[in-house]
């Protein structure tokens, strides 16, 4: 696991772009020891305009600016402990964030930054905190719910990379988060998922959450194509 930054360490990214009312998100790329990784960030605004970040990353001053115009920093999600890498950093340039963590996985972000809370309340009936079932309680999602739609707002649990070519491409293949479809990563079902039936009803469950719109992932593209049938496809992955 790449070491977690003290300091504010701005790595590749693209743009902070809208991606529904209230909601922004980029992504990034991060080296690993024998690849490069895309990561994604995304930030949700509760209806009094506080922010909550999920699975934060450093950015440059210009996208800084957009992000502190959209609204005002309180929370800052670290949905397991393999997204601890700029958490400090953040937590460090806006104090007043409220530090949220899967129970499961509290232990070791705490070795990076203190957690307040693992069953948050954002005073906002339209977004809600879950910790992923089956999971040993190491893995949480966001349901965001909008006029227009609902997000889910995953993290590891799928890999939707696309564009992934050459050695890395090959090696995120063998991995389990590239792919000509959505997957569940292969490393993802031996270190994170703990009880198959548990994360297939969970599934199954988001699939009939109203108004699906899309699905987000830390790695990879956003899912706006029948994202109800790929939730249905994953849970039968796991059958």
């Amino acid at each position: 696991m790449t070491k977690p930054n003290e300091n504010w360490n701005v790595l590749p990214h693209g743009k902070l772009t809208p991606i529904d009312d209230g909601m922004l998100t980029v992504e990034g790329r991060i080296k690993m020891p024998l690849m490069d990784l895309p990561r994604r960030m995304t930030v949700v605004r509760l209806h009094d305009s506080r922010l909550v970040v999920w699975s934060a990353i450093a950015l440059d001053d210009a996208a800084m600016a957009t992000f502190e115009a959209f609204g005002r920093p309180a929370f800052l999600v670290v949905p397991n402990d393999h997204h601890r890498l700029d958490a400090k950093a953040w937590k460090n340039r806006y104090p007043e964030l409220k530090v949220i963590a899967p129970e499961g996985a509290r232990g070791r972000i705490a070795d990076v930054v203190a957690v307040d809370t693992t069953s948050p309340d954002f005073g906002d009936p339209g977004v809600t905190f879950v910790t992923v079932p089956g999971t040993r309680a190491h893995e949480a999602a966001l349901v965001v719910r909008r006029e227009r739609g609902t997000t889910l707002v995953l993290n590891d649990l799928v890999g939707n990379i696309r564009a992934a070519s050459g050695i890395d491409g090959w090696l995120l293949r063998l991995a389990g988060f590239a792919g000509d479809d959505a997957q569940i990563p292969r490393v993802v079902k031996m270190a994170l998922v703990k009880d198959a039936a548990d994360l297939r009803a969970q599934l199954l469950e988001w699939a009939e959450l109203p108004g699906l719109r899309r699905i987000i992932v830390s790695h990879g593209d956003p899912i706006e194509s029948e994202p109800q049938r790929t939730l249905r496809d994953l849970a039968a992955s796991l059958a």
